[in-house]
C-alpha cells in the first residue's frame, strides 16, 4: 500500500483529503504543524507522496520542501490559497513536483495524487537491484535467485530477468501480452504469445507454493498478466 503524508493545518481539509485517499487505497498520515513536518523531513523518504500546504504555522511549506530535498526526492504536491504564477514558480524551484490552488476540485486532487505516486513507484522500482518474491530473492544484476529458506541458488536467463523487472515496475497493474512482447522482446523479434505463457508457467513453478493457485503471477483473461507481490 502506498503511503501519503498530508501536511495541512486546516483539519477539516486534511481529514477530507485523508478520507478520500484511504478510499482510493492509500495509507495516509496527517501533520498539522509546520515545525513538526520540518523536523520529520528526514523520514519522508518512506512515503510515495507529500501533500504540502504552503501557509503553515511556525514553518512554511516552502521551507519544509527545501528541507525535504536535503534527504529525499519524494514527490511533493503543494496546496496553497495563493495561486499566482510567482508562488507556483517559487514552489517548483524549491523542488516541488506539482502545485494545486485552493479551493481545489477533489477529483483533480486525486488524479494528481495518482499520477505522482505511480511515477514515484515506477521510478523507485526501476532502481532496485533485487526483488523479494516469497522466500526467494532475485538479483537483477547477477541474474541469480537465492532461496532464503533452503539456501539453494539458480540462475535465470536474460529474458526471464527482463520480464521480472517489467512485472516489478508494473506491480499491481495489468500488463498486456502486447506490452510484454514490445518491451521484453522488442520489435525485431517475433515470439508468440504462447512463449509468454510458458515463461509465466516457469515463474509459477519457481516462486509459487501452489502453482495452480498463484498469489504472485495472475492471469487476466484475454489481456495479459498482473504481478502482485504479497509481503
Amino acid at each position: 500500500m502506498l503511503k501519503v503524508c498530508v501536511v495541512e493545518d486546516e483539519k477539516s481539509i486534511a481529514e477530507l483529503i485523508q478520507i478520500n485517499l484511504e478510499i482510493e487505497g492509500y495509507e495516509t498520515t496527517l501533520i498539522h504543524n509546520g515545525r513538526e513536518a520540518f523536523q520529520k523531513a528526514p523520514e519522508f523518504d518512506d512515503y510515495a507522496l507529500i501533500i504540502l500546504d504552503v501557509m503553515l504555522p511556525e514553518v512554511s511549506g516552502l521551507d519544509i520542501c527545501n528541507q525535504i530535498r536535503k534527504y529525499s526526492d519524494v514527490p511533493v504536491l503543494f496546496l496553497s490559497a495563493k495561486g499566482t504564477t510567482e508562488d507556483r514558480i517559487a514552489g517548483l524551484k524549491l523542488g516541488g513536483n506539482d502545485y494545486l490552488s485552493k479551493p481545489f476540485d477533489l477529483e483533480e486532487l486525486l488524479l494528481r495524487v495518482r499520477i505522482l505516486t505511480e511515477r514515484s513507484a515506477l521510478s523507485r522500482k526501476a532502481l532496485q537491484e533485487e526483488i523479494h518474491i516469497g522466500s526467494k530473492v532475485v538479483n537483477f544484476e547477477t541474474f541469480i535467485v537465492n532461496d532464503k529458506v533452503t539456501g539453494s541458488t539458480m540462475m535465470l536467463s536474460k529474458k526471464e530477468i527482463e520480464l521480472l523487472r517489467l512485472f516489478s515496475e508494473k506491480e499491481g497493474m495489468v500488463v498486456s501480452r502486447d506490452e510484454i512482447l514490445d518491451k521484453v522482446w522488442g520489435k525485431d523479434q517475433f515470439p508468440t504469445t504462447r512463449t509468454i505463457d510458458n515463461y509465466i508457467l516457469s515463474f509459477r513453478k519457481l516462486f509459487e507454493n501452489d502453482p495452480k493457485n498463484p498469489i504472485y503471477f495472475h492471469s487476466v483473461r484475454a489481456v495479459g498478466y498482473r504481478f502482485t507481490n504479497e509481503k
